[in-house]
């Protein structure tokens, strides 16, 4: 807009404002009650009663800690896990004579990992902190004592300052809008930070401020402001500004939120109410729920478990002891006289034996502690914010355009990526771009615009059964018309193609009058502002929505360019059908009617240069239709049909219409319409309705707009150039003879990874190559080739998967149906049900008002139809079929109902696909909390508006999409994403991966911390096999130093390499086979069976450990000098070949090598020399028993070398006699594909006749692998 222009517009007077008002909806009569007591001096900020006041400061603060409660509070974080605290307790205890080993041998470890975590705690809370400085010393312009404006940072603000906020800055606390730049004070908005929607708001002051627009007007500006106290209804204002002896009421079209933009106002005027976490924004930073992962809930159980098991063996070996205890003096005399038991403590008392057996209990806790692993816990934690990293780092996950990276908000959840069983997705915005093109219009009865859209790509397919001359016969279809396309000259939310209208053409039409006014009323009847680029001379619309900006578009395309608006008047370059050309046309705007979810409509009155009053009108179908004159309902019947055709082809409608109105009809009505604006009641919003619906009538139909909301689209080039990667490898080892071929490899290698080269390649290759190519990368005749919208190959492939996709949306059953089509969740043959309460019995009683009677058959008829569904699922599945669900909003509300509830779930558990229209966000809320607790599994929730927040939150895991609706979906979200296509990736080949590392850690083959256990039960065992063998003195078997830095130094590392790094099947396999996340989905890797099977894993290797090194060691010489092994011999044999077997045990489970799991394994194991030679060379009373044990009892001796070669094979053979039969004869899903991709490696280097072999067998295992698969 030009600059100049807007100190004329005063937009007060043709606004209706009904988002907001100068005076107030609220009841002003609770003013100085109980929670509205809060009282500003405006521009008086040092008033002594403001000062007595003593209101917060402006000084924000985010973090979770200070310096002073950090450590007092992080340490209370940290023991409230049972695992820390037990090792706290048995620290405290160490102190005392029970401990078996020295207390600075437990308290090290501990302090190590407690003080890590609570390292990491710090990090993260000073990168908060960082960012709360720079937003505290932001710059704004204050109004100070000397009459100026000069600059002060945020955090000095304080209540009743008087500040100026310029273009495109953020308000710095919540202020009351004074005055701004235009005449009439109002300004515009952005709210993104706040809400999520980037439409402007439009803000207006008080009649008795707007005229202040310079500093000097300020000077003998006081006044007092009485307000409602802090809250967090971000919607709500009352106050009252008092300014000389008046008083104004004050509403929330006043208010002006801290972290909210002032868009399209050169500046504002306003006075601070609310200061720092006063403020509303910060009045909603509440934490978002706690969520954890079933993993995590499942792993607190097994450490209650190990528990369990830690007190029965410590039980058991006190009762042992007690036993032989009171056996050691027997009528008077010494059995185990070598002990003494006749002078010793009360540990060791043979007279009391009950008592020495419960300090033996004791000590027994103590010893058999390093059965819970104290690592685990921070490990995890390391692993997972490295598994985050490496999301947030994917390339395939990076939105170029929007310069928008995949992003991990939290940590907790990654492994319940692997584990999702139903995806509940909004459709606006997520599966669609929320991009508005206008494609179709029908006017006068006549439909224009042959644009092909995504849903009849879709319809024709499924009319036509896939075939793939679908694609030809719709260009064919746009070209008999005459139309192309120019692409150089695309233009945004422009896609309508038909000669008829464009070009000037439509002056030819027959009604031409009628094309005319219906496109005037598009390019007048909106609240769009034009800016002008002052170097180019384009015109930019700043539009409150993406649907007007198509309109404005559209109608400047066709010959209607709107390019000016000021105060009372919008400007148009209209084509004139007499002469051709250009001519301007001033429309004078007397009032707009602003759109509304009740309203459903929105108009203007504007008078044209020939004097006519005019209202102009567009709106949806149920409201339009209705309000049609008599004689206005000549094109009735035809736009109807062509609505109808437009929703079946997922298009939106608006239906456009006008009335002219006579001069004292309009007056009468104005004089109303200015009455119930300027009231002061609480029911000023339905009075301005009201009159609004008064002259919304008597309309002439012209027709109806039809603008596609296309589903996101672009092509991941990474995975495509990956891809041909694989195929230039191949095409250089095969000879192709036959010419064709040859040129082809030679494109194929010599091509760029554009776009159009790679797609037509693809489309050669797979056609011309298929026989020979395919069976050797391992691509099948359905593998996809890169396509321009990837949302329905997403889809598909969630579905393979398993996942149960339910859509969520607010349009219309037609359009929902359709756009399933189009995105692959309705897919052919599928058995469709469709649940509505659109029948003729119900809408006569709606129109009764039988409200009771309403519910009643509306309730019963939900349940026949839920009744009949059940009855369609069980004749689909038998002919083994697939079903769909398809349910209205009214509908819906009925089965969220009591007994409806649970019939309505089994139904939907038993589809393929759940889609519910005309959805509220609460009910989006209701239906993903029914789905989660309803089927127990793991739910995801994905959107990207603020009326999805509350279905991300109820939901296991939310994922936002940063699209055009703003941040309000991404900050309420776990992982945020720019695409709905890049949740395929999300879940199949990072939550596949993450869920199995995570997993295996905890017991090995499961993934993480399935093998923490295995570790640690070997490793407890081991003490327990040595003291039953000791009779249960409580004497450790190792020495204080190795027990503390087992888990900690010498089993850790490996650990967490294998939690960030493994990888069972590629990532490219994982998309092909999305079968994989079944394993996730039925919590294969993680059951109650393989952790039991970890453990007894541990407990066997335990055993084998022990007996073999202790038979092996001491029936013979162990030093060169004839001596047998000693006590300190022994416990380095065996916990070398602990350390040794554990971490081999690492690395047969790894699939996938790197340097730093080489590096980690084998140098643990290393470590453990070089600690044992460091910590050996010690004096004695540091290093106790393990002096020089190494270098001049164990090195020497090659029967310590050959025992713990012999002792660590021995250990590995249950496991790799388990994992031969588990993969010979009941293989997993990744067993499977493993094996398919070596016998494709090998069919690569044999013959043919040994190539035909191999593709049988290949065929053979993919058979098995979807048989497999089906549930």
């Amino acid at each position: 807009m030009r600059g100049g222009r807007k100190k004329s517009i005063r937009f007060s007077n043709v606004y209706s404002f009904s988002c907001g008002r100068s005076s107030s909806g609220g009841d002003h009569s609770q003013i100085g009650q109980k929670g509205y007591s809060r009282v500003v001096y405006c521009n008086e900020p040092d008033h002594p009663d403001a000062k007595r006041l003593n209101y917060r400061g402006n000084y924000v603060s985010t973090t979770k800690y200070t310096v002073l409660n950090f450590i007092p509070k992080a340490l209370f974080e940290q023991f409230r896990r049972v695992a820390n605290l037990y090792f706290l307790v048995v620290a405290c205890v160490s102190f005392s004579p029970l401990a078996p080993y020295t207390a600075i041998s437990i308290v090290v470890p501990l302090v190590v990992v407690i003080g890590a975590t609570m390292g990491k705690e710090a990090v993260e809370d000073w990168r908060r902190k960082k960012q709360d400085i720079e937003a505290n010393n932001r710059m704004v312009k204050v109004y100070g004592r000397d009459q100026t404006f000069h600059e002060t940072k945020w955090k000095k603000l304080r209540v009743g300052d008087l500040v100026k906020v310029e273009k495109d800055e953020y308000f710095p606390a919540d202020l009351v809008l004074l005055s701004s730049c235009y005449d009439d004070g109002i300004c515009y908005v952005e709210t993104t930070n706040l809400d999520g929607e980037t439409n402007l708001k439009v803000k207006q002051p008080l009649e008795a401020t707007y005229s202040m627009r310079d500093e000097n007007s300020f000077q003998q500006f006081k006044a007092l402001i009485k307000c409602e106290d802090p809250n967090e209804n971000l919607y709500s204002f009352v106050g009252t500004l008092y300014h000389g002896d008046t008083p104004y009421p004050l509403s929330p079209q006043q208010l002006l939120l801290r972290d909210s933009k002032l868009k399209n106002t050169d500046f504002v005027y306003g006075v601070v109410v609310y200061t720092g976490h006063d403020t509303k924004v910060m009045q909603n930073a509440v934490d978002p729920p706690s969520k954890r992962s079933r993993i995590e809930r499942k792993m607190d159980k097994i450490v209650y478990i190990l528990f369990g098991i830690l007190v029965v063996i410590c039980g058991v070996g006190s009762i042992f002891f007690g036993i032989e205890t009171s056996k050691d003096i027997r009528g008077g005399m010494l059995i185990r006289w070598y002990l003494r038991p006749d002078a010793t403590t009360v540990f060791f008392d043979p007279r009391r034996p009950y008592l020495a057996a419960f300090c033996h209990f004791l000590t027994a806790l103590m010893l058999y502690g390093y059965l819970i692993p104290i690592s685990l816990y921070v490990s995890i934690e390391i692993v997972k914010v490295l598994q985050s990293i490496f999301i947030n780092q994917d390339p395939n996950m990076y939105y170029e355009e929007t310069n928008r990276p995949a992003r991990a908000r939290t940590s907790n959840l990654n492994e319940e990526l692997g584990q999702v069983y139903t995806i509940l997705s909004d459709k606006t915005g997520t599966l669609t771009s929320n991009s508005m093109e206008f494609v179709k219009c029908t006017i006068a009865g006549t439909a224009y615009g042959h644009a092909v859209t995504e849903v009849e790509r879709a319809m024709e397919r499924r009319r036509n059964g896939g075939s793939p001359e679908i694609e030809d016969q719709l260009s064919d279809r746009r070209g008999d018309n005459g139309d192309g396309v120019d692409f150089k000259k695309l233009i945004k939310s422009f896609n309508f193609l038909d000669n008829r209208i464009m070009n000037g053409n439509w002056v030819k039409e027959p009604h031409s009058d009628v094309i005319r006014l219906f496109f005037s009323i598009l390019a007048t009847c909106h609240t769009v502002i034009p800016e002008v680029d002052k170097e180019s001379g384009d015109i930019h619309y700043e539009a409150e929505s993406p649907d007007e900006a198509a309109f404005v578009v559209a109608a400047r395309e066709i010959g209607f360019e709107f390019y000016e608006r000021t105060q009372s008047s919008i400007s148009l370059n209209e084509l004139d059908p007499e002469t051709g050309a250009k001519i301007g046309r001033q429309y004078q705007l007397l009032n707009v009617l602003e759109f509304s979810s009740s309203r459903k409509r929105m108009s203007v009155i504007v008078r044209n240069e020939e004097g006519q009053l005019l209202l102009l009108s567009k709106g949806a179908d149920s409201v339009m239709f209705e309000r049609l004159s008599e004689h206005g309902r000549i094109f009735e019947d035809e736009t109807k049909d062509h609505i109808k055709k437009y929703a079946e082809e997922g298009l939106r409608t608006l239906v456009v219409s006008y009335r002219e109105l006579g001069e004292e009809q309009y007056n009468t009505w104005q004089e109303e319409f200015v009455n119930a604006k300027t009231s002061v009641t609480a029911d000023r919003d339905i009075l301005v309705d009201a009159v609004a619906d008064k002259i919304e009538r008597d309309f002439i139909l012209l027709g109806a707009t039809a603008i596609e909301d296309k589903l996101q689209e672009g092509v991941n080039i990474s995975e495509a150039s990956s891809v041909s990667s694989d195929l230039r490898n191949l095409l250089s080892v095969y000879d192709f003879h036959n010419p064709k071929r040859k040129e082809i490899c030679y494109r194929l290698k010599s091509t760029s990874n554009s776009n159009g080269n790679l797609c037509m390649l693809w489309h050669v290759i797979f056609c011309d190559l298929h026989s020979m190519c395919l069976p050797v990368v391992g691509y099948t005749s359905e593998t996809r080739k890169p396509a321009d919208y990837l949302v329905p190959e997403c889809i598909n492939k969630l579905a393979l998967a398993g996942i149960r996709i339910w859509v969520l949306t607010g349009d219309k059953l037609e359009t929902a149906i359709n756009i399933g089509y189009a995105c692959n969740l309705l897919r052919q043959g599928m058995d469709i049900i469709v649940i509505t309460l659109d029948a003729p019995d119900i809408a006569s009683l709606e129109k009764k008002g039988d409200k009771e009677a309403i519910e009643k058959v509306s309730s019963e008829s939900v349940m026949e139809q839920i009744r009949a569904g059940k009855s369609q699922v069980v004749s689909a599945k038998a002919s083994s079929g697939e079903s769909a669900l398809i349910i209205d909003g009214k509908s819906l509300t009925y089965a969220l109902n009591g007994d409806l509830e649970k019939m309505f779930l089994e139904l939907a558990n038993d589809c393929a696909s759940v889609i519910c229209c005309r959805s509220s966000p609460k009910q989006k809320a209701l239906v993903t909390r029914l789905v989660k607790t309803g089927t127990g599994r793991t739910t995801l929730a994905i959107g990207d508006g603020a009326n999805d927040v509350g279905m991300l939150q109820e939901a296991d895991i939310g994922v936002g999409i940063s699209g055009v609706e703003g941040m309000q979906a991404v900050m309420a979200s776990d992982f945020a994403i720019a695409q709905f296509r890049f949740l395929e990736r999300l879940l199949l080949v990072h939550g596949h991966w993450c869920y199995r590392r995570i997993s295996m850690m905890m017991a090995k083959r499961t993934a993480k911390i399935c093998y923490f256990f295995y570790k640690n039960m070997t490793f407890g065992f081991t003490l327990f096999w040595f003291e039953a063998n000791a009779s249960f003195s409580g004497q450790p078997a190792y020495n204080d130093w190795y027990m503390s830095f087992y888990n900690v130094f010498f089993t850790s590392l490996p650990v967490i390499a294998l939690g960030v790094f493994d990888q069972d099947v590629s990532a490219r396999l994982c998309l092909k086979y999305p079968q994989l996340h079944q394993e996730g989905m039925h919590n294969i890797l993680f059951s109650w069976r393989r952790i039991l099977g970890w453990m007894l894993n541990g407990v066997s290797s335990s055993v084998i450990i022990f007996y073999f090194v202790t038979t092996s060691t001491f029936p013979q010489s162990f030093r060169e000098d004839g001596r047998v092994a000693a006590y300190e011999a022994l416990g380095v044999a065996m916990y070398t070949s602990v350390v040794w077997a554990v971490n081999c045990q690492m690395a047969v489970s790894i699939n996938y090598f790197t340097w730093i799991q080489h590096v980690f394994i084998w140098g643990s194991i290393i470590l453990w020399y070089i600690f044992l030679v460091i910590y050996g060379s010690l004096p004695p009373l540091l290093s106790t028993t393990a002096y020089k044990v190494l270098v001049e009892a164990c090195a020497p001796s090659p029967l310590y070398w050959f025992s713990t070669l012999l002792v660590v094979i021995s250990a590995l053979l249950p496991y790799f006699s388990y994992k031969a039969l588990q993969i010979s004869f009941f293989p997993m899903y990744h067993d499977m594909i493993n094996r398919m991709q070596l016998e494709i490696s090998a069919a690569s280097h044999s013959s043919l006749s040994a190539n035909a072999r191999a593709e049988d067998r290949i065929r053979q295992l993919k058979d098995r692998l979807w048989h497999h698969s089906e549930p």
